[in-house]
């Protein structure tokens, strides 16, 4: 009998509903007795785990290259050793489906965003049969919240309340891999959320393509506000975010119930894509510039310290460069904190990929990088205007690469921005899931430095139960990441359950 350790390394792209997926890929892969390459010792580790996995995404035209060029890679490993597996999942795996199989026949397993579920069968039919295994299937069918976990983080986790998309946005293939919207029912999330502050989580991020649609499928649609203010009645919890809402449907009662529960914070991702509205219209977003202006006006007047980030698409078709002037007049308006800048790129199956007015390369470029000077001008001048302010920051491990250069830690403020902080010589140091009060010293483009310990001013330690949670896995053989929890079940149709409305509403 082989009692050697089988391992697996799950490699992630795109974004944070990938990353929440590779999450249930681990815990799937440890629940059938496979263990994390990186939580071995490095003396004891293997070149290449037994099983890699590519969670992969579609929204970059350089995905594909990507995944091909890291599947060759694995080519000779795989020759060497014949009983290694390969699978590949995620938005990519769902639309180009057995292409993967035909471009690279090494990889022995293709599965798509709604089975990840079938992941160990899939591996142990393809070992059996000594075949690739393709199964992709059209819709959802489990909710991956019923699914074990191997959250990376002791103090900090994921919850998904939707999957899948609504909208026809031209440029997005993602309604196409990933469906219609599925919304969770508000008493299955409370549940989760509660489960996991039980198991040491202060801070959860709520998960949704558009998040803020909560309620489509059963018919509420205020039922992302309540959501937020339930959260707020969950004792334990210190932090609640959400990723990313759709200004279209971004309502008042959300802004007024972020207002008024304490524990959701002042930072909001409000993706743009572009200042202008003849753009806007092409890419069949259907808000324009002043609508979107409103929202963060509004957003600022209830929560005025709020940091708002937003996502930036350039040289869509039919870009001009008064369009282009007018994104450079919406950055400066809306004063992002920071923004997420991406170069338009074709994406076969889309109706952009069709249009006319396909934008040159050199004329992308010319533009992108005079909107990151323009955005870096606004950060920096946002972050400069925080200086002299005491931040609380949550303790995170490795947020700063030069952390061991400059002696600092390092974690995120309420507001999200990145926050590296001194600690004085001889005073207590925090663990990653404490958290800690210091004042801004320095104002940077990308970060905030705190060095008011090491300078006599403020510097204070609160110790928390998530900081007890990670210290806890230290002592412990792996990779620091908590063990694998199981999945939340749903038993029959649920009712609804009835989530107390705010006493007052913004009309």
């Amino acid at each position: 009998m082989d009692t050697a350790v089988k391992t697996y390394d799950v490699r992630t792209h795109g974004c944070q509903m990938n990353v929440h997926d590779s999450e249930r890929l681990s815990g799937l892969l440890e629940t059938a007795g496979y263990v994390e390459l990186e939580s071995l010792p490095a003396e004891q580790r293997p070149d290449v785990a037994d099983v890699v996995v590519f969670n992969t995404c579609a929204v970059r035209e350089n995905a594909a290259n990507k995944l091909y060029g890291n599947l060759g890679q694995l080519r000779p490993a795989k020759l060497r050793n014949p009983d290694m597996q390969i699978a590949v999942g995620g938005c990519l795996a769902q639309k180009d489906r057995s292409t993967i199989v035909e471009k690279a026949p090494w990889v022995d397993v293709v599965f798509g965003t709604h089975n990840i579920g079938s992941l160990p069968a899939l591996l142990d039919r393809a070992r059996h049969n000594k075949e690739a295994e393709v199964e992709i299937l059209e819709s959802l069918e489990t909710f991956p919240s019923t699914l074990p976990t191997r959250r990376d983080s002791a103090y900090s986790a994921w919850v998904s309340i939707s999957v899948g998309c609504n909208n026809t946005c031209t440029f997005c293939i993602v309604p196409s891999l990933r469906g219609k919207e599925k919304d969770r029912r508000p008493g299955e999330v409370l549940a989760e959320i509660k489960a996991l502050v039980a198991q040491g989580v202060v801070e959860v991020t709520l998960l949704g393509q558009n998040v803020n649609t909560y309620g489509v499928e059963f018919g509420d649609r205020l039922a992302f506000g309540k959501l937020l203010r339930a959260c707020g009645e969950i004792e334990g919890l210190e932090r609640v975010r959400f990723t990313s809402p759709h200004p279209a449907a971004f309502t008042d009662d959300v802004i007024t119930a972020m207002a008024q529960t304490p524990n959701v914070m002042p930072s909001l991702h409000m993706p743009l894509q572009s200042g202008s509205d003849k753009v806007l219209k092409d890419m069949r977003r259907s808000y324009r510039s002043t609508r979107f202006l409103g929202i963060l006006d509004r957003v600022r007047e209830q929560v005025p310290d709020a940091a708002i980030t937003t996502d930036l698409i350039i040289g869509f078709p039919g870009e001009t460069e008064e369009d282009f002037q007018e994104t450079l007049r919406m950055v400066r308006a809306s004063r992002f904190s920071s923004a997420f800048t991406f170069q338009y790129s074709i994406r076969p199956g889309t109706p952009a990929a069709e249009m006319d007015g396909q934008v040159p390369k050199a004329v992308v470029q010319d533009r992108f990088d005079r909107l990151i000077a323009v955005q870096e001008e606004v950060s920096w001048a946002g972050n400069r205007e925080i200086e002299g302010r005491e931040v609380e920051v949550l303790v995170a491990p490795g947020e700063g690469r030069k952390d061991a250069e400059t002696q600092r830690l390092s974690g995120r403020a309420r507001d999200n921005r990145l926050v590296h902080f001194a600690v004085p010589e001889g005073a207590e140091v925090p663990r990653p899931g404490d958290m800690v009060t210091v004042a801004v010293t320095y104002g940077a483009p990308h970060h905030l430095v705190a060095d008011s310990g090491v300078q006599g001013g403020q510097y204070a330690v609160r110790r928390t139960r998530g900081g007890d949670a990670w210290e806890a896995l230290q002592d412990k053989p792996g990779s620091g990441r908590p063990a694998v929890s199981l999945g939340i079940p749903g038993i029959g149709k649920p009712a609804t359950p009835q989530i107390a409305s705010a006493p007052c509403a913004v009309s």
